[in-house]
Parts: C-alpha cells; structure tokens; sequence
C-alpha cells in the first residue's frame, strides 16, 4: 500500500541522522544562562548576562566573564562549548581570541560569550558599552549563589564585592 507523503510534515527534529535522541532546542536566554553556568563551573568571576537584542541587533545577550589566566581562559571556553553542546545543542559559528589569551570570543549567533582577562576586560569594559541593556538574574535563573565580583562588576550588577 502506498501512503501519500505530506511533504509539509514537519521533520522530526529531536533525532539525528543515527537515530540518537538530540536535546531539545533552547532559547537564546537558557543557551546564555548555560554559558554562565559552564563559566561559573571554571571558577570565571565577573559572571554577567546581558540582554542586549533591543540596542545592537546583531545578537540576543551577551556573556561575559573574567578568567584569571590563559589557562583559565582556554579552560572556560573549552567547558562553555561542551556545555552549550551538550544541555543546549548549540555550537559556535565562529570563536576568535587575542593572539595572547587575554580574550576569547564565542558567537553562536543568537548570543555571543566573552571570556577576558582582568586587564583586557577593565580596559575594553565592553558590559559598560551596553549598561542600558537588562541584565539576567542569575542567582534567580541560573541558580548560582556563589558569584564572585569584583568592586567595578559588582557596581554594576548591583552586587557586594
């Protein structure tokens, strides 16, 4: 027996092409609060999420951090990417850093993480470019309670240092 194909079906889109079971696809907002997360889990300070869609357009929030050395830099990243993949199916369409690790940059299109150094981040202050943006709560939302800041972060999200 021939069944007519409706070729208007939707695919279904929580299986791959093995037949694995694919997490269910996140908002922008989950997928950034999974960067802060995975970000915290590295021990990065300065943890922020910005909602920056309504004033530059190019992308939803942006996520940053400060990571105390190369190596920690290059541990974040490498924990965020997993993690991104992992809970929220996302991979990045472009990552780019400083030729000497002070800054590392992860544009999954819809939100865009930044892992610095505490110098580079202090002299570029790219949170301060965006301060009319929302911030997310992440004690609220993400559940981390154990964020670490330093004085000018902190004033920032209205925190104690």
């Amino acid at each position: 027996m021939n069944e007519a194909v409706d070729n208007n079906a939707p695919i279904n889109q929580g299986v791959d092409m093995y037949g694995r079971q694919k997490p269910d696809l996140l908002s922008p907002r989950e997928c950034a609060i999974i960067a802060a997360q995975a970000a915290n889990e590295k021990k990065a300070t300065d943890i922020m999420v910005q909602q920056v869609g309504d004033l530059i357009g190019v992308t939803e929030y942006f996520v940053i951090c400060t990571a105390s050395n190369n190596r920690q830099v290059d541990a974040v990243v490498d924990e965020i990417e997993e993690q991104c993949r992992l809970r929220g199916g996302a991979k990045p369409y472009h990552i780019e850093g400083t030729a000497d690790g002070t800054w590392s940059l992860l544009d999954y299109g819809s939100f865009i993480v930044h892992v610095f150094q505490p110098e580079t981040r202090d002299y570029y202050r790219l949170e301060s470019l965006w301060n009319d943006a929302p911030l997310v709560d992440l004690e609220g939302e993400a559940g981390l309670t154990n964020l670490t800041y330093s004085e000018r972060i902190a004033k920032l999200v209205g925190r104690e240092a």
